[in-house]
């Protein structure tokens, strides 16, 4: 057993291992990866006047005054000692009994380290911050042995900390494991030290937990990102050389077949972008090892013609291919779409049709809550071959559904998915594993592609087809009142010229339970609990129809509801016998209906970047310009508004997927709520290192080509085993 793997109670003894069980420290390689979050300098006294209330924090401030006093109630002694930073000040009050030690311990002049949670008392002017009851330690200057010395002439690490465990004591531990442990064999090759002018490992742990200087520390901090992006890179690596390994039914494009005849009934011309991925795409189908490709384009950017090209090429090759979509809404509005856009070459069969056509196939529909008739007819097309595109939701991934000869799959907002889940449809396959094409409508920066996708070949749609009209957005502020009635006069002019529009609540309502997956946006800010609930959809609707949408023809649309009254309003909208939906987050993606217009989003500062930018993109897909309007109470200059400013200001989904990946913790991105356990980035952050993540990915790779089984790098395999488990490396399978 290493050191990182050796448990806290062992380490540093069960009284202080409790304590780190606080933060979910467990092991020695926990703590010793458990990093400062900066570095105090005696001279550097911390703003206090930036502590935010409820926060809990690690100053570094000096004592500027004293006041002890008896008072009449329990418990007996109050005693304040005011801290200052030379600017701001901030109070910390002891009660009773035990504050006779610090009125002792913090004359004034004294610097310390004072931890504990913010609070405010008082009003106005007389407002004051403080930290009742806080833990401290004096930074003596006199003695300079030991703990003093460290304070003294080196940088003071300050650690994330919570109740009942400090940044001091985390310091005490974390000195124990570096004094006493030995680091084993370095993971990271040689030849990649050098190369890249890396620190050894030792060095880097005491250098970034002790450091000399902001130097030392930086170079500590270079060689563990770099851990950190070799070792996930390395993974990756092995999983795109095993998925190289394993055997596919190639299926090559076929002359005068479906696809060509699919292509020559286009009523538009496929963009460059387009042709030029579905040549990749087209070569991948005819290789001996399946296809793993990740498909991302902008809203707008005509994935669904692309996706379909692939599957029409598959079933010209004698396949069958399967598209699995997140919700039956979208699932619904895909078969429909696609049998549009083939026209008769979707009728094979049928009477009527085209069954004495050359080149014909079925669209079957798969959900969970179709009837008996029609699922038995659903089943019976994909198992028998009859049905070369079988379109479906999670119904699909059941064992009772079999194909004939599944040969593609591709999955349509992957992130909705689980591995289970896409595993279980990828085994349906006979004769070698399916080819996959996974798509994605919300744009993703090059590093989180060449991380969290790392293992799939990528492409990327940036090209709208012509014809796309404009979407202009624009932030409304809820308190004024004639920005709010213009927003609803909008909706009623765009109506009165026949077109529709959509109004967008973050929650259903009716006191339903939280968990209702369109209640809570998947990368929108969490509630804080201070704020009013979010506006929802039952609650909304009545108000419109009763006050400012008074006679336009209204309907709500939302996840509780029964699929065949959520497919019955979706074809009422689309067939323009609605002028507005009011729906929750259902509508996000796949939803096609080009008379819609006008969007308005309400709570708008309740969703996240790429879900606005999704949302936005259902208007304005046809000949007239589309507007969006962003409804929010957030005030100027806070966070929210500039995430609302951000949408707002451009239509570029590539430019909002990095603002969103700044403002989103990295283990959101890697899917950290997804696989149950934390990330394994604690440093790296995929925007602002993504040379090290290129170069990391540069060498794993052909470290990997040379030694796949990693017989030449035992510290290597064993740290991978460590950082990316088998359940991690799961995860990391992203098709």
């Amino acid at each position: 057993m290493t050191i990182f793997e050796q448990p806290l109670v062992k380490a540093v003894g069960a009284k202080a291992a409790k304590r780190l069980a606080a933060l979910d420290l467990e092991t020695a390689g926990d703590l010793l990866r458990h990093y400062p979050r900066r570095y105090a300098q005696r001279g550097e006294l911390t703003d206090l006047d930036s502590l935010a209330e409820g926060e809990y924090v690690t100053v570094l401030a000096e004592v500027e005054k004293i006041q002890g006093r008896k008072i009449s109630k329990r418990p007996g002694y109050l005693l304040e000692v005011t801290v200052t930073d030379g600017r701001g000040l901030l109070t910390l009050t002891f009660f009773g009994k035990g504050a006779y030690i610090p009125e002792r311990e913090l004359p004034p002049g004294t610097h310390g380290l004072f931890a504990g949670k913010v609070s405010f008392f008082g009003s106005g002017r007389h407002l004051k911050r403080q930290l009742v009851h806080p833990e401290y330690k004096p930074l003596a200057g006199g003695d300079l042995t030991g703990a003093a010395r460290e304070f003294a002439e080196e940088l003071i690490p300050v650690y994330p900390a919570a109740k009942g465990v400090t940044s001091w004591q985390i310091a005490d531990c974390v000195r124990i494991l570096l004094d006493a442990a030995d680091l084993g064999d370095d993971a990271l090759p040689e030849h990649v030290r050098r190369r890249h002018r890396l620190i050894g490992l030792s060095e880097a742990y005491q250098g970034i937990h002790r450091p000399r200087d902001m130097a030392e520390a930086g170079r500590a901090r270079k060689r563990l990102k770099w851990d950190e992006a070799f070792v996930l890179q390395t993974a990756l690596a092995r999983r795109r050389r095993a998925a190289a390994e394993l055997a596919a039914t190639p299926r090559p494009p076929a002359a005068g077949g479906l696809l060509a005849a699919f292509d020559a009934r286009l009523p538009f011309d496929l963009t460059e972008g387009q042709r030029a991925v579905g040549d990749e795409i087209a070569a991948d189908l005819a290789r001996t090892h399946p296809m793993h490709r990740l498909l991302q384009g902008d809203v707008g950017a005509g994935k669904t013609v692309v996706g379909l090209r692939a599957m029409l090429q598959v079933v010209d090759a004698g396949g069958q291919a399967a598209l699995l979509a997140p919700t039956e809404v979208l699932a619904q509005q895909h078969h429909r779409s696609i049998v549009a856009m083939l026209g008769p070459l979707a009728q094979a069969g049928q009477l009527g049709g085209a069954e004495h056509a050359e080149h014909a196939t079925r669209v079957a529909l798969l959900t969970g809550s179709q009837g008996a008739k029609a699922r038995r007819a659903g089943l019976l097309d994909a198992a028998s071959g009859s049905a070369g595109i079988v379109v479906g939701t999670h119904a699909l991934l059941q064992e009772h559904v079999q194909f004939a000869d599944l040969g593609l799959v591709v999955i349509d907002e992957q992130h909705r998915f689980g591995v289970e889940q896409r595993d279980a449809l990828r085994e349906k396959a006979t004769g070698g594993r399916p080819h996959v094409l996974v798509m994605t409508a919300t744009p993703i920066p090059r590093t989180v592609a060449m991380t969290v996708y790392g293992d799939l070949d990528t492409s990327a749609l940036t090209q709208l087809p012509a014809g796309r009209s404009p979407i202009a957005t624009h932030v409304v502020p809820s308190g004024n009142r004639a920005y709010w009635d213009r927003a609803w006069e909008r909706i009623r002019e765009e109506a009165a010229k026949g077109r529709q529009a959509y109004v967008v609540c973050p929650r259903i309502g009716d006191e339903e339970p939280s968990s209702s997956p369109d209640d809570v946006p998947e990368d929108g800010p969490e509630d804080d609990g201070a704020r009013r609930p979010p506006l929802a959809v039952l609650d909304v609707a009545p108000k419109l129809t009763e006050g400012p949408l008074h006679g336009l023809r209204l309907d709500v649309l939302h996840g509780r509801m029964h699929p065949d009254e959520k497919d019955a309003v979706m074809r009422r909208f689309a067939a323009g016998e609605l002028d507005v939906l009011v729906a929750t987050t259902v509508i996000e993606v796949g939803v096609d209906v080009p008379n819609a217009t006008v969007m308005v989003v309400m709570d708008a500062d309740r969703f996240g970047v790429s879900q606005l930018h999704q949302l936005r993109g259902r208007v304005g897909r046809g000949r007239h310009a589309g507007l969006c309007l962003l409804v929010t109470d957030a005030v100027e200059e806070s966070k929210a508004r500039e995430r609302l400013d951000a949408v707002a200001s451009t239509l570029d989904g590539f430019e909002l997927s990095r603002i969103d990946l700044e403002q989103r913790r990295e283990g959101d991105v890697l899917g950290e709520s997804q696989s149950g356990r934390r990330s394994s980035l604690r440093l790296l952050t995929l925007l602002r290192d993504e040379e090290i993540i290129k170069e990391a990915r540069a060498e794993a790779t052909t470290l990997v080509e040379a030694d796949p089984e990693l017989r030449d790098h035992p510290a290597l395999a064993a740290e991978l085993a460590t950082l990316v488990d088998e359940e991690r490396a799961e995860y990391l399978e992203k098709a």
